[in-house]
């Protein structure tokens, strides 16, 4: 196994000089080197041939001894150093301090074809940074994670990579529900990939330090590697470094809410600083479609990273990341002002988003009234979101009177349809016909770009736990079955189309397919 090391992060930026690993609060300095934890039975499940070819690796270097041990923590690769980052956030809206990576351990950073990987294990042992937890994971929360990041990448959305799921033959005790109820579980070790892991809460650190010099050389190392485009180090350049992280975020976001998906976690510390969307913990699809779902149980009472509220938060943690880059600049009216355009730019893209959803090409000064319309009346009952869009672009100018039977397999109680409610949808499918005929493309060409944004096939959180369930019992099947529907997500697909389909009722408030703790 041969991979071309080109080390940039642990090497070029300040390094915490105690070399223990011992939880403590770390200071002017970007990480902490920590060696993995040996595992005692290290086992792989399953491998993403997509990074292996992206990181310079064969399938046959993933069925070497090396593989195994270099990926589940077992063995260091030759000359490297791994190391755990610094930094801090806020957790629900409030300053938390240090945090740090408690569970993940940076390996090493690979150079392929002109690309630039960092390579991380998530669950393989405590860092400085654990506080009170063991750095370990468990095999539930890895296969989410595995699966989700895989398939996020395949849908379109900006993502941090998966490369391999490995157990690691050890049992790990989590409360699964936080409700005093804690069990062994099955522990496993996720190896991720990114071109980085930098979040907001990098940068938040040092300033909350006051240490700004710390603050600058972290963000001079961070445009010289990831903006170069920017240029040379200024009060300018890092305005405009705020500029870019400032549309990367919000074209992220616009993509989570394009295909339903809710981070359940949006913590400053877990947003990337490349608009990449990073840690995948309590994230769910919209079943649904519901503005004020969230998946995450410890946000159940206030809702504060609900669907709908994603946006609105996405320009919450923007602000947190002005604050700390303040201190380069020493004016607020540059921060302000881009701060401002997210507002009106999400409105713009989001428009611009639901009228690829919709299949129009050109613009009406109507269509914000035609999305809202269509908004309020997926709420009037219960709507799985996926299946409505997707089964929309079956729908014909030809027949109007059709659109209520197209898109009854999205209604999960049909029941629930009294006479006005039909009434409204067919007053919506009325005017959408008429808005249609203002476009140029026919039913064929439009169904075929609908179906281009509009995925027939998501993780939904019953399918990732079904795997789960199997994979506790030792059967990877189901594992290797969802990551190969999950690949092409916008297909057809028929020999896969038992998963075109709305949650069962047996998993509405099941936990792992209802809402998630935090626990993993």
């Amino acid at each position: 196994m041969q991979l071309k090391i080109k080390d940039r992060f642990n090497v070029e930026l300040p390094a915490d000089p105690i070399l223990e690993n011992t939880r403590r609060q770390v200071k002017s300095a970007c990480f902490s080197f920590v060696t993995p934890k040996k595992t005692s039975n290290p086992e792989l499940i399953h491998v993403s041939p997509d990074m292996l070819e992206n990181l310079g690796l064969t399938e046959e270097d993933a069925k070497s001894k090396p593989f195994l041990d270099v990926f589940t923590g077992n063995a260091v690769y030759p000359d490297t150093n791994p190391y755990a980052m610094c930094y801090g956030g806020h957790q629900f809206g409030n300053w938390a301090g240090q945090l740090g990576d408690g569970r993940a351990i940076n390996l090493f950073e690979v150079e392929h074809e002109n690309k630039h990987w960092t390579v991380q294990l998530k669950g393989a042992g405590e860092t400085p940074y654990s506080r009170t937890a063991d750095g370990l994971a468990v095999l539930r929360s890895s296969i989410r994670e595995y699966l989700c990041s895989e398939a996020m990448f395949h849908l379109g959305v900006p993502t941090t990579r998966a490369l391999s799921l490995a157990l690691t033959g050890d049992k790990v005790l989590r409360d699964i529900m936080y409700n005093g109820n804690p069990a062994y579980e099955p522990g496993a070790v996720v190896s991720r990939v990114a071109p980085s892991f930098l979040r907001f809460g990098n940068y938040q650190i040092f300033a909350a330090q006051q240490e700004h010099g710390m603050l600058k050389t972290l963000v001079d190392f961070t445009i010289k590697h990831h903006f170069p485009h920017l240029g040379a180090p200024s009060k300018e350049t890092y305005v405009a470094f705020f500029k870019e992280v400032t549309e990367l975020t919000l074209k992220m976001i616009v993509h989570w809410q394009r295909v339903g998906f809710v981070h359940g976690v949006m913590n400053t510390d877990n947003m990337s600083i490349l608009g990449l969307t990073i840690d995948y913990g309590p994230y769910g699809w919209l079943e649904g479609f519901d503005y004020g779902w969230t998946p995450n149980t410890t946000d159940r009472q206030h809702k504060r990273y609900r669907y709908g509220n994603q946006p609105n938060i996405g320009l919450w943690n923007l602000y947190q990341l002005a604050n700390a880059l303040y201190p380069l600049v020493e004016e607020a009216e540059p921060f302000q002002t881009i701060l401002d355009g997210y507002k009106t730019e999400f409105e713009t893209q989001s428009l611009r988003m639901m009228r690829s959803k919709l299949g129009l090409e050109t613009e009406d000064a109507f269509d914000a009234s035609l999305i809202q319309e269509l908004e309020d009346n997926l709420l009037l009952a219960e709507t799985d979101m996926t299946i409505f869009f997707r089964n929309l672009s079956r729908f014909s100018t030809e027949k109007v009177s059709d659109g209520l039977a197209i898109i009854k397999d999205a209604f999960y109680n049909l029941d629930e349809l009294s006479e006005d409610i039909e009434e409204k949808w067919q007053k919506w499918f009325k005017r959408y016909a008429d808005r249609l005929e203002q476009e140029q493309l026919s039913d064929e060409e439009r169904k075929k770009k609908m179906n281009a944004v509009n995925p027939k096939y998501v993780l939904r959180n019953y399918m990732a736990q079904l795997a789960i369930d199997d994979a506790e019992k030792g059967d990877y099947k189901l594992v290797d079955e969802l990551f190969q529907l999950l690949k092409n997500p916008y297909d057809e697909q028929p020999e896969y189309e038992k998963w075109f389909a709305k949650r069962p009722e047996w998993a509405r408030n099941k936990v792992g397919c209802s809402m998630l703790s935090c626990s993993s």
